[in-house]
């Protein structure tokens, strides 16, 4: 199915600690998550709030464990801050993953964004719309760096989100229309087009082309059914389950890896299931998603 030689499989630390909510697994240590990562098959990661800030002692813990750097968050704020501050931050991010080897940075825009807000209902109408001189705004400052990205060999991977100005399918789709394919490229987050309401398989049919970077998450729906009626928040919706791993939900994870499969992705594809780790313990379920990914994939 896959090219084994160019597919890599990865974790992210967010269902050992949430950097949302640190008081989720705050009792887990940046040694322990990644020990338990390697443990269950996984080959890489991206990166946590415990993780060193030194690329170098970064780099050794991993080496040890037979595991690297596939990606991390960056957070962008082109539609509140001067771009001079947004690029410094945006290269800063680059040093760093570069020194660990990395060839990929996921992008989300967190100008206006709900998603850490505690108390706002993420399905309700505190979701912020930009309007055209901002859309504007915000494609030209991704077109500018993902270009920045691009002259370092690394792609800019937008990262779609429950919360932020870039939501829906409709969203991504006029944000990819909006910028350059050669610069821009999405983080395709295969739980967060299903909690929106969205076909995950219709959008990545449309989008394939575009796909730098892969994060495999799954949904209960029976949980997700809950959140506009109770009124929760996105990080409400988490704590109460809203998320898990690959085969463990209601996410049709075949037919994505064919479609995956069929058009020659190469890069990752990374397991981000973000879970209380109190109820959901990170290595059971990160041996779950492996199991799941090897059986359906032959990875």
């Amino acid at each position: 199915m896959f090219d084994k030689s160019k597919v890599f499989l990865g974790i992210a630390p967010i269902g050992w600690c949430n950097d949302d909510m640190p008081e989720l697994g705050a009792e887990n240590t940046f040694k322990q998550t990644i020990s338990e990562m390697a443990l269950a098959g996984f080959t890489g990661c991206e990166i946590g709030n415990k993780y060193p800030s030194d690329p170098v002692e970064l780099g050794r813990q991993l080496k040890l464990r037979g595991m690297r750097i596939a990606s991390r968050w960056f957070s962008s704020f082109l539609l509140t801050k001067p771009m001079a501050e947004v690029e410094a931050d945006f290269i800063a991010n680059l040093d760093f993953l570069a020194a660990l080897g990395a060839d990929r940075i996921n992008v989300s825009e967190q100008s206006h964004s709900i998603q850490g807000k505690q108390d706002v209902p993420v399905l309700g109408d505190a979701k912020y719309v930009m309007n055209e001189e901002e859309w504007e705004r915000f494609c030209k400052g991704l077109d500018h760096l993902g270009g920045i990205a691009g002259d370092r060999g690394f792609k800019l991977c937008y990262h779609h989100h429950m919360g932020t100005v870039v939501q829906s399918a409709e969203e991504t789709a006029r944000m990819l229309a909006s910028t350059d394919p050669e610069k821009v490229f999405l983080c395709y987050d295969t739980g967060h087009f299903t909690f929106a309401g969205e076909d995950p398989l219709a959008v990545l049919k449309q989008y394939v082309d575009r796909v730098g970077h892969v994060h495999l998450k799954d949904m209960r729906a029976e949980v997700v059914k809950k959140v506009r009626p109770e009124g929760w928040s996105f990080l409400q919706a988490v704590r109460n389950g809203a998320f898990t791993v690959p085969g463990d939900g209601c996410v049709d994870f075949d037919s994505v890896f064919e479609l995956l499969a069929a058009a020659g992705y190469t890069g990752w594809l990374l397991v981000e299931a973000e879970q209380d780790p109190a109820l959901a313990d990170p290595l059971e379920y990160a041996i779950m998603a492996r199991k799941f990914i090897r059986e359906h994939t032959g990875l």
